[in-house]
């Protein structure tokens, strides 16, 4: 057996285990208020559907160097990343596309319009307070994009009263990092302040061929491709009386960024998040919330310091909600909504259509019924470019135990056409309908005296996915184009476990998934590119006063990069270490080394990922 496949099958043999060798008190606090799953204040412990939590103290146990490090190691998610820091980033959610997954920053949805992702190599993991991650088709509640899941990020919040901090580091590649912020919070209200930087030298981003039959960025240019990141987030909240309260939050970030490619080989970028938000309660049963936000993704590329192309998108999103309580007796929630969203697209790039709206009303229905539990949501979305979709979604758990619950789901998402599958020159197809998935999932979830666990087991399929079609012919397509023509069936089981053992913390998943292509033609059968049929990752941390230490192991199967599976990615494992040492209540020195064997592996074919690399950091941080 191959040490990779061997290092594979010790991570999941780990993650399988782990709930047999533990005994320890829970360090999952399931108390924790979340509020992604239903758009309402829940704890973790009353979530219906698989769902994982990543807070402040868990980011900086980790030390992760990225966005993309921190979510590669939570349950059924895979990362193709273009190159090294700051290249363009895919995040695959349970097997789906990476245009699948719903992406939020303080509750304001970002991303591209015209590509339909969004750029988390560019969110910044100091400016990071906690990450909620909801996996299945949440359509119901959030409208497309979420045929996956939804990953909401909130930037950081103030603990109590003004408490300032900073951090500088220093590693491999001469990376250089630093972040420095305050926050404050007195009778009435709150505010927050956080400013970093990063940048980097890189890697050689590509080891593509030259055109045609090569791969990748389709080109030779064998130098260090850099990345630079300016960010800046602003935060702040005012309570009126005991009925009124709003907040607002905005964060921008700047990046520039070399590549390799054949048209061009430097970006500059930046992201905009702007948003606020006016809640009424007039009662315990009832409260009104207003949201207003605008995203901006924007992006000017350049090849050998001449101009090529700009492309900006502007989406302008407003939402009011009403959540009514006790209806129907008991433990009930009742919650009404509208959502309004307009897209727009800016740049020098032709589109036969610039701008679309969409607004939607959604209902949903939350119960408690002694043992068991009751989440139904239905939504009716109109969009200017295809008309109208209605999605929904059931779910329900009972408790068996004080310790062991049951889960089951059934629900329906789609997601719209982007701007560059309707309408790009030479490609896009302004006849593509959205695309449509029928997901069911069985979960059993336990909470005993040592720790938690977890077994989520689902199907997913989807209609009418949008792929090049090469033998769309006329004038709109002389090379072929999008269309609507293939499905594919995704099944896949979730396992995740953690425990205390004293001074020792081990956390582990697993994620078993057959992500098939479903369609009648010649490619029935093959694996969706890009996604592992098989990951795991383990985590184990010890700490011995002021001092810390632990590491990760991160292992993945292969997969391939293409829908015909003729270019093979082989599996992988990386190991990481890291330590701490606090020498003062409010001063603590960090030291990571990542991918410690240097292992080669690549997650997008021809683009290489970073070797042996070490990261050191000084964290100024009192306690409030």
């Amino acid at each position: 057996m191959s040490f990779r496949s061997s290092s594979l099958a010790v991570a999941i043999a780990v993650a399988f285990l782990m709930p047999a060798a533990a005994f320890a008190d829970a360090s999952t606090d399931l108390d924790q208020v979340v509020v992604t799953a239903s758009r309402t204040d829940q704890t973790l412990n009353q979530v219906l559907a698989a769902s994982t939590v990543i807070d402040r103290a868990e980011i900086e146990r980790l030390q992760p160097r990225s966005l993309a490090d921190l979510l590669r190691g939570t349950p059924g998610v895979s990362i193709a990343n273009n190159g090294g820091p700051g290249k363009a980033t895919s995040v695959f959610l349970r097997g789906t596309e990476a245009d699948h997954v719903l992406v939020l920053v303080d509750g304001v949805k970002i991303g591209s319009a015209t590509s339909g992702t969004a750029a988390l190599q560019d969110i910044p993991v100091d400016q990071i307070e906690r990450i909620e991650i909801v996996r299945g088709p949440y359509s119901s509640l959030y409208g497309s994009d979420a045929l996956g899941g939804v990953i909401q990020i909130f930037t950081r919040h103030p603990e109590g009263g003004f408490v300032p901090h900073f951090s500088v580091g220093v590693g491999s590649y001469d990376t250089l990092r630093g972040s420095a912020g305050f926050a404050g919070r007195g009778a009435q209200g709150w505010y927050a302040v956080e400013a970093s930087h990063d940048q980097t030298d890189g890697i050689n981003a590509c080891r593509g061929k030259p055109s045609p039959g090569g791969g990748g960025c389709f080109t030779y240019e064998p130098d260090k491709d850099g990345y630079r990141d300016n960010a800046l987030s602003l935060k702040g909240g005012w309570r009126f009386d005991e009925q009124w309260d709003a907040d607002a939050s905005a964060t921008r970030t700047e990046g520039r960024n070399h590549y390799d490619g054949t048209s061009s080989n430097f970006a500059e970028s930046a992201t905009q998040v702007v948003g606020g938000r006016l809640r009424y309660k007039p009662s315990q049963d009832m409260l009104f919330t207003a949201n207003l936000g605008r995203s901006e993704d924007l992006s000017t590329d350049y090849e050998n310091s001449v101009y090529a192309d700009t492309f900006n998108t502007h989406r302008d999103v407003a939402s009011v909600q009403a959540d009514l309580g006790r209806v129907g007796g008991g433990a009930g929630l009742t919650t009404l909504g509208f959502d309004w969203q307009r897209d727009r697209v800016v740049g020098n790039t032709d589109y036969l259509v610039d701008a679309r709206r969409n607004h939607a009303l959604f209902a949903q229905w939350q119960q408690e019924f002694g043992a068991s539990s009751v989440q139904a949501s239905l939504r009716r979305d109109e969009n200017s470019q295809f008309g109208g979709k209605t999605t929904g979604s059931l779910q329900y758990g009972y408790t068996l135990t004080k310790t062991l619950r049951v889960t089951g789901s059934y629900g329906t998402a789609f997601k719209a056409p982007t701007f560059n599958d309707l309408y790009y020159p030479d490609y896009g197809n302004p006849d593509l309908g959205p695309e449509t998935s029928r997901n069911w999932e069985l979960g059993v979830r336990g909470t005993p005296g040592w720790g938690n666990w977890s077994i989520n087991a689902f199907q997913n399929k989807i209609d009418n996915l949008i792929v090049f079609d090469a033998s769309l012919s006329g004038p709109l397509f002389p090379f072929g184009g999008a269309n609507n023509i293939d499905r594919s069936r995704i099944r896949g089981v979730e396992l995740a476990a953690d425990t205390t053992l004293g001074d020792w913390r081990l956390a582990g998943n697993a994620t078993w998934l057959q992500p098939e292509d479903d369609s009648d033609d010649a490619s029935h059968g093959n694996l969706l590119p890009r996604r592992a049929r098989r990951t795991a990752h383990v985590d184990v941390d010890r700490s011995f006063g002021a001092f810390s230490a632990g590491a990760s192991v991160f292992a993945s199967g292969y997969r391939y990069d293409d829908t015909a599976n003729a270019h093979r990615l082989g599996g992988y494992a990386l190991t990481d270490l890291r330590m701490a040492y606090a020498f003062d209540a409010a001063w603590k020195v960090e030291l990571s080394a990542n991918n410690i064997f240097d292992r080669h592996y690549e997650t997008a074919r021809y683009f290489n990922q970073p070797g042996r690399n070490w990261m050191l950091t000084l964290r100024y941080q009192p306690r409030s």
